[in-house]
């Protein structure tokens, strides 16, 4: 069958940049002369972990006066030509359509949950005040960006959630790669470790959150028989060493354990109906395994299979043109993981050019956020209307 054209939109609102510049001075000069930074509401910025935190940091702190940036290191990103590697990629949201005002929480495992609400709850009011002058009819949503190596993200995604009330919530949690070492946020004081960016962001303009997942429920199933919640590592599955176990229902060597077969086959739980992936970080020298989620002794895991990644995203991203009367901008939140058998199915290609037919700008994650839920391996984000 012969590919559809892509659909002729009209010029976007929301402005997007990127450069794969290594100096931070110069790759953050090119962006915001691109995206004409003073006539900003606010910025989202993702910036691959390859770049010196101190010295990017220094280049993009006082260039924010007066407009909201938030942001967060990457674990490669998505431009407005598709996936990208070692890049800085920037959204920009108008004035004249936009409204932008954020939060920082710092020392997250200290957070105390009705503070933190409270806080949440003034943000929105603040919010609310700033947009007004955009009009009466208004759409919102918050984005939600989290230290990837923190472990808090299911704690504050239900907090968070909650004191939103009807405002629906999106977002990722930070990366470097598949160093596991140092992952920060970013805000227009610098870049934070241990630390979560709320922000509401506010349009006439139609928004919708999304989620969607290329993975389905195989046969074979396995139970938690033996874990640190609190670290997320398993250290059993069904009473064995959780590595070579799960190595043998995925059929390979303890040895040949890697990001690749994590992502090929990752363990999936069903909660609420639906099936959810709680993917598998790494595989420890103890025989052990890190997961990016919330994971528990007794927890039943069914292993999984992507099913046709590039059709469902096609058909995902024609609904959502649809949705809102055509697409504007998506802030894309990707998986890694998604982005690894995306790679070893020989299809960036074809994904990075239905990214780029659609307007999607983003990064690959460690995790995503949609609503009250911590997920992994899925393709999130908002979707703003033209």
């Amino acid at each position: 069958m012969p590919e559809t054209a892509p659909r002729i939109r009209p010029a976007a609102v929301t402005r997007t940049a990127h450069s794969r510049d290594p100096d931070p001075e110069l790759a953050v000069r090119a962006i915001f002369a691109e995206l004409d930074a003073p006539s900003l509401a606010g910025i989202v910025l993702f910036a691959s972990s390859r770049y010196p935190i101190e010295a990017l940091e220094a280049a993009l702190v006082p260039r924010c006066e007066g407009l909201t940036l938030i942001g967060c290191t990457s674990s490669s990103e998505i431009t407005e030509e598709g996936f990208s590697d070692g890049a800085l990629v920037a959204i920009g949201f108008p004035r004249s359509d936009f409204a932008l005002s954020a939060i920082r929480f710092d020392a997250l495992d200290r957070i105390d949950a009705g503070e933190a609400q409270e806080r949440v709850r003034s943000l929105v009011a603040e919010a609310g005040a700033d947009a007004r002058r955009l009009g009466d009819a208004l759409h919102r949503a918050a984005i939600f960006l989290v230290d990837g190596l923190s472990h808090s993200e299911e704690m504050l995604t239900v907090n968070v959630q909650d004191a939103l009330g009807a405002i629906p919530l999106i977002g990722g949690s930070s990366g470097d790669g598949f160093a596991f070492r140092e992952t920060f946020v970013l805000d227009n004081r610098g870049f934070h470790r241990d630390a979560a960016l709320v922000a509401v962001l506010s349009s006439p303009r139609p928004m919708r959150v999304f989620r969607s997942q290329p993975y389905a429920p195989g046969d074979t199933k396995m139970v938690i028989t033996g874990a640190d919640t609190a670290a997320r590592i398993v250290s059993e599955i069904n009473a064995e060493p959780a590595a070579a176990e799960y190595a043998r229902l995925v059929g390979v060597r303890p040895e040949d354990l890697s990001p690749a077969i994590f992502a090929s086959r990752p363990p999936m739980v069903r909660a609420g109906g639906e099936h959810y992936v709680r993917s598998i970080q790494s595989a420890n020298a103890d025989g052990s395994l890190t997961f990016y989620c919330a994971i528990d002794e007794g927890l039943v895991l069914t292993l999984g299979e992507a099913a046709d990644i590039v059709g469902s995203m096609r058909t995902l991203l024609g609904e959502l043109e649809e949705s809102v009367g055509g697409i504007d901008r998506i802030l894309g939140f990707n998986c890694v993981l998604n982005r690894t058998e995306i790679e070893q199915r020989q299809l960036l290609r074809d994904v990075s050019r239905l990214m780029t037919e659609h307007r999607v700008a983003g990064f690959n994650t460690y995790g995503e956020q949609y609503h009250a839920l911590h997920v992994n391996q899925t393709f999130s984000g908002l979707v703003i209307g033209q």
